[in-house]
């Protein structure tokens, strides 16, 4: 799919950007960051080609966001995740690579790539380490790895927080070959994008490879305009918001430590208080257990917009006990004005200042309070919203995010050398 005629006196550089996710709908914090990063860079220094799976139904439904964000698409069918699939992902518990990354190889996607590469692209982007099994060991032009977060951390983190010993073992098991999997993937890069600092030292730990970059947490500040929070929150009552998608392990747990350990304090306090739940495929048995508690939650599945649930609350919660790199919901929740109460890792990477522009709270008492907070107190509501809007919009625009990682690609390919061959990928990608 092409939107651009090239142009026999265009000087812009070719840059084939590989993701293992159709990035639309853009439902997921990855998608959101890919898509506005894309979008910034649109008719910029690169001619883009997007190359990633493509839905069951085709791509033309989404042919004007696709217009948006590159010049010409190619993608190859995506899996259906039918029985034959699901057993092959669980028999990949015993491959040397991560489950999930097993689940993106595909014999039709690296034949497409294969030939877009005889293209000769300048700049190569493996969107997350997982489009890296997509590709081969030599790809001709600078390869730029871009990290939306550390993996491997991620499945440590899932590992700390399961209370069965066979659950802990497995992620345990799948954070080694993780670990093993990104840092291979990492070294064999001629540059590398995180979207934190602290991201940015591990990988510059692990890589020796070309320039590691950082690019900004970025927020369409239009799209998610300002609006000033409520003065005053129902006595007894208040809404309370998080929006993420619930297919996700990390926001079902998230949102599983906030039902049991955090609203049982809130309702306490507050018993008209009502909490909505924004993202899609809940799962059943966390939907199940709401009615069978009599609790006043809503999920709501999946919405085209996101913006009149999170202005419509009195407070955002980001209950996250497990996560890496950054989360964008935060920052749009700031640019919107919604009031934000967090764990630690909830905003983990961002440059916020606890009490200035959020309220963070680890324990399910230190949570409650701080929501507690922002629903009782009208001051604190404001102070926090204001200053949050004034962080984001005055720094964190997403334009600025794309410059950035545009940057990072021009200043690879400028200093790109002979990358090592990635050991992972020689014995289990052919």
């Amino acid at each position: 799919m092409q939107f651009r005629q090239p142009d026999p006196v265009m000087t812009a550089k070719r840059l084939l950007f590989v993701s293992p996710r159709f990035i639309f709908p853009s439902d997921s914090g990855g998608k959101i960051r890919t898509r506005d990063v894309l979008r910034g860079m649109k008719d910029g220094h690169f001619e883009i080609t997007l190359a990633s799976p493509e839905p069951p139904r085709g791509t033309d439904q989404f042919a004007a966001e696709l217009r948006n964000v590159c010049d010409r698409f190619v993608g190859w069918p995506e899996p259906v995740r039918d029985f034959s699939w699901t057993f092959r992902r669980h028999l990949s518990v015993i491959s040397p690579l991560p489950i999930s990354v097993a689940s993106d190889r595909s014999k039709v996607g690296r034949a497409l790539i294969a030939t877009e590469l005889e293209r000769r692209p300048d700049v190569v982007v493996a969107d997350f380490p997982h489009a890296s099994v997509l590709l081969p060991d030599k790809v001709g032009g600078a390869r730029v790895l871009f990290t939306h977060n550390v993996e491997a951390e991620i499945f440590r983190r899932h590992a700390e927080v399961m209370t069965s010993p066979i659950l802990r073992a497995l992620w345990l098991s799948q954070a080694r070959k993780m670990k093993a999997f990104e840092e291979d993937a990492a070294r064999c890069c001629d540059g590398l994008v995180a979207v934190s600092e602290r991201d940015a030292d591990y990988f510059r730990a692990v890589s020796r490879s070309g320039p590691v970059s950082t690019i900004p947490t970025g927020v369409d500040l239009e799209y998610f305009a300002y609006g000033e929070p409520r003065g005053d929150v129902q006595r007894d009552g208040g809404t309370v918001v998080f929006t993420g998608s619930m297919n996700w392990l990390a926001n079902v747990d998230g949102i599983r430590f906030f039902m049991d350990q955090v609203w049982p304090r809130i309702a306490q306090a507050r018993p008209a208080a009502q909490m909505v739940v924004v993202g899609h495929s809940p799962p059943k048995d966390l939907v199940q257990s709401v009615k069978d508690r009599g609790l006043a939650w809503t999920f709501t599945g999946f919405v085209d917009d996101v913006r009149g649930y999170v202005s419509a609350a009195d407070a955002y919660v980001i209950p996250l006990r497990v996560g890496g790199g950054t989360r964008i919901k935060a920052f749009e929740a700031m640019a919107i004005g919604c009031p934000v109460a967090s764990t630690t890792i909830g905003v983990e990477g961002l440059p916020v200042v606890a009490g200035e522009h959020c309220l963070i709270g680890d324990s399910g008492s230190a949570l409650a309070d701080a929501v507690l907070r922002l629903l009782g107190e009208p001051a604190t509501r404001q102070s926090i919203s204001r200053n949050a809007r004034r962080l984001v919009a005055e720094r964190y625009s997403f334009r600025a995010a794309a410059a950035a990682f545009e940057d990072a690609c021009l200043r690879t390919l400028a200093t790109k050398r002979r990358a090592p061959a990635p050991l992972i990928h020689q014995t289990l990608t052919a």
